[in-house]
């Protein structure tokens, strides 16, 4: 999360954030999943990872799943979120950092920085120089894989996103407030389409990129460093 108003509105729905996703994230087992399998496509050991708009730590509780030996360092705007994942996580929990994803990432290498559902909040070209800082951040071989929100490659289709989301969420049982809540959390949004952010991280020197996952309005994009 970045922006004063992003963080202080997503500081204000940590307590009952978790309880909700299942209901918000159709393709929820999926989406969080896709991210875990791309990580244990290797090269190498897992062993430190950053999480990026950490939140209370639930993407990262499936990497520990999966890498009961990782180390994770976790960076978030919300202080009250970072505390949920610190509970969640224990000693797993290498790092915390309360900043923003535009100011200076912590110290490298990572065998793999992931991020679920927050780099959506930075405008397009920080998003870009985002991905160039992340990238000088993993080791030979390392992996980006970021779980993201995404706009349609037209506004027509943008539209239509939000129409499945929408039912899609009634299908599964979101109240009317919890989709009014997940509106007002959404004004801060600046989505991209899929083909624009693999294109940004090829040119940010990603040695191979992919959208390993789609979902309509939900997608798994993931990149990996050149191996030397």
């Amino acid at each position: 999360m970045t922006g004063p108003s992003a963080t202080a509105l997503f500081s204000r729905y940590a307590r009952d954030y978790d309880a909700s996703r299942r209901r918000l994230i159709p393709a929820f087992d999926d989406f969080y999943g896709a991210v875990v399998d791309t990580l244990s496509l290797g090269p190498g050991p897992i062993e430190r990872v950053l999480d990026l708009g950490a939140g209370t730590g639930l993407l990262s509780a499936g990497i520990l799943a999966a890498h009961p030996y990782a180390k994770l360092v976790l960076l978030d705007g919300s202080e009250e979120m970072l505390a949920r994942a610190q509970a969640r996580l224990g000693p797993a929990l290498s790092e915390l950092h309360l900043g923003d994803m535009r100011d200076c990432l912590p110290a490298g290498p990572f065998d793999a920085i992931v991020s679920a559902l927050a780099i959506h909040h930075l405008d397009d070209g920080a998003k870009r120089d985002l991905f160039a800082r992340a990238l000088a951040r993993l080791r030979p071989g390392g992996a980006f894989v970021n779980a993201e929100q995404v706009a349609g490659p037209s506004r027509s289709l943008t539209d239509v996103y939000d129409r499945v989301w929408v039912r899609q969420c009634r299908a599964l049982g979101a109240t009317a407030e919890e989709l009014s809540d997940a509106r007002e959390r959404m004004a801060n949004d600046d989505c991209a389409d899929v083909d624009s952010q693999l294109r940004w991280l090829r040119k940010a020197g990603f040695a191979e990129v992919d959208c390993v996952l789609k979902s309509w309005r939900f997608a798994v994009m993931a990149a990996w460093a050149p191996a030397s």
